[in-house]
């Protein structure tokens, strides 16, 4: 089975975090609590929003071909022209490693655009967060290009790596060979052995992460990526930031308004991160909306009788028969692709990957039927796909990145005994997701950079208005999330918009009254009305 770059893609793009427990050093992003305004290290700089680090905004880009992506954004080939002839081009743009240091060393960031097709009405360059952390911008971005096709009539399509990630001062931990080992290994442990096992692979982890970029740990927070584009749309000639921000790139959004309230320009966040809930509360919301996506498939799967591959003549049988499968690859894994077995932790993930879009059910009910009948090919494919791994064995850096943002950015570092105590509460929201994500919330613990916050401070007074739309069928970021941000962005700032759908996002569903809101505001600068739901 051969892994579709397109589903690579979305599936990563889809991400808030990469969801993967502990072994593969993720869920830890989504942050929260309770209550209103935090503070946190958002602060610092905060007074520096009108003025030019180090110089920096009057630098001028050169803009290339853009070659064929690294190793570190993924592979492939050079991205081809969009439909109508126009070329992507890339550039790379000076920033300072550390912002409390404008005058010191800086790195570079690696950017891709696709010019306006009308240049007498161009308003300026919609810069696109695709999520992650982790997603490379300059790889994504070409992958749904024309997708975005419509709000190129008055804007350059911007994006970008956020640094840490692929071209932009790449976070390096493991080998290849290393995270293959990692990914194969059991993230939900059944003993004390096993759980000290987990932890010594994280510690091992993040010791490589130190050897290999220790240097940037400390500077590849989300505060800093929102700095970099403040200094991004200045350098690229726009008074504010124009801006969409996907999955995580709705929590990057929102401590961009925080920082920079005045600087705002149209904006709008979909599949939004919840920005009240601590890594806890955010992990055990996956959980519910992963299960809520899987109990979606299922009822669709058994609605379709003989039609549908899996034994069961209701969700809840079509489900059991999901379980079992994944309790016998815990006692014994099968054959996947190669010399590659499909153990339990990569078919949970590979089940995960298939959840971001109701598109991809069909992979899920194919590959859990190949699994049952002891082929797991598509399920492993399924797998690589959301853990950055290739057709030719190698990983591009989204797992380090992940890793790297996330604990830059929490403050939370979970023992043993308190992921064992809350794990009770994971399997009661899921059975198949439950340990799975309970495990990862010890992601970050050992990690050698302190984080944050707990929650990050996304309140904007002053802000122009922003689009907030979520979808009611979310697993990745539930529902509930859109409205916390809506909220907590200010009155007159955060403006809800629901899309009763199912998937990760709404803009890329196709749904045409998503997309025609979206387009009225960033294209027109007409506001939806709040509240406006689509079907």
């Amino acid at each position: 089975m051969r892994t579709s770059p397109a589903l690579r893609a979305a599936a990563l793009a889809a991400t808030v975090t990469v969801l993967l427990p502990l072994s593969a050093c993720s869920e830890n992003n989504d942050k929260g609590g309770p209550g209103g305004p935090h503070s946190s290290p958002l602060a610092a700089n905060a007074a520096d929003a009108n003025s030019s680090p180090g110089g920096l905004a009057s630098q001028k880009l050169t803009w290339k071909p853009c070659p064929a992506p690294s190793a570190a954004q993924g592979g492939g080939k050079a991205p081809s022209p969009l439909p109508d002839g126009t070329p992507w081009e890339c550039s790379f743009m000076k920033a300072p490693l550390d912002y409390a240091n404008p005058g010191g060393e800086t790195i570079e960031l690696a950017l891709i655009r696709a010019r306006a097709k009308n240049p007498d009405k161009r308003i300026g360059s919609l810069i696109f967060n695709f999520g992650g952390p982790g997603a490379s911008g300059v790889s994504t971005l070409p992958a749904f290009g024309t997708d975005y096709d419509k709000l190129r009539t008055r804007y350059d399509l911007v994006s970008f790596d956020p640094r840490g990630v692929g071209g932009s001062a790449g976070v390096e931990c493991e080998t290849d060979q290393q995270l293959d080992a990692r990914f194969e290994s059991d993230d939900t442990p059944d003993s004390d052995t096993e759980a000290d096992a987990l932890v010594q692979d994280a510690k091992t982890f993040a010791l490589a992460c130190t050897k290999n970029s220790g240097r940037v740990l400390p500077y590849v927070g989300t505060a800093n990526a929102a700095r970099d584009m403040d200094l991004m749309h200045q350098v690229l000639g726009d008074k504010k930031l124009y801006y969409f921000g996907i999955s995580y790139g709705t929590e990057l959004g929102g401590v961009y308004a925080h920082l920079f309230p005045k600087n705002v320009g149209r904006s709008v966040l979909d599949a939004v991160v919840n920005p009240t809930q601590d890594s806890e509360q955010a992990s055990l919301g996956q959980a519910k909306g992963f299960q809520l996506a899987l109990d979606n498939f299922a009822k669709d799967c058994a609605a379709r009788g003989d039609a549908c591959k899996l034994p069961g003549s209701t969700g809840k049988e079509v489900e059991q028969g999901i379980s079992g499968l994944l309790n016998r690859l815990e006692k014994k894994p099968i054959p996947g692709l190669g010399n590659r077995q499909l153990t339990q932790t990569l078919a949970t993930t590979g089940i995960a990957a298939s959840l971001y879009s109701k598109e991809t059910w069909p992979l899920l009910e194919q590959g859990v039927d190949e699994a049952d009948g002891g082929n797991g090919a598509l399920l492993l494919a399924l797998a690589d796909s959301l853990n950055g791994r290739s057709e030719d064995g190698h990983y591009d850096n989204s797992i380090a990145a992940n890793t790297a943002i996330n604990c830059a950015d929490s403050k939370e570092r979970f023992t043993i005994q308190q992921t064992e105590a809350k794990l009770p509460e994971f399997l009661s929201a899921s059975k198949v997701f439950g340990d799975y994500l309970g495990w990862g919330l010890m992601a970050c613990t050992g990690w050698p950079v302190a984080g944050a916050w707990v929650t990050p401070d996304v309140s904007a007074p002053g802000a122009a208005p922003t689009l907030v739309i979520g979808n009611t069928g979310d697993p990745a970021t539930p529902y509930a999330g859109a409205r916390a941000m809506a909220d907590a962005l200010g009155k007159g700032v955060g403006v809800l918009m629901t899309y009763e759908g199912q998937g990760h996002g709404s803009y890329n569903s196709g749904n045409a009254c998503v997309q025609n809101a979206v387009g009225g505001y960033l294209l027109e600068g007409r506001v939806p009305a709040a509240g406006t739901i689509c079907k």
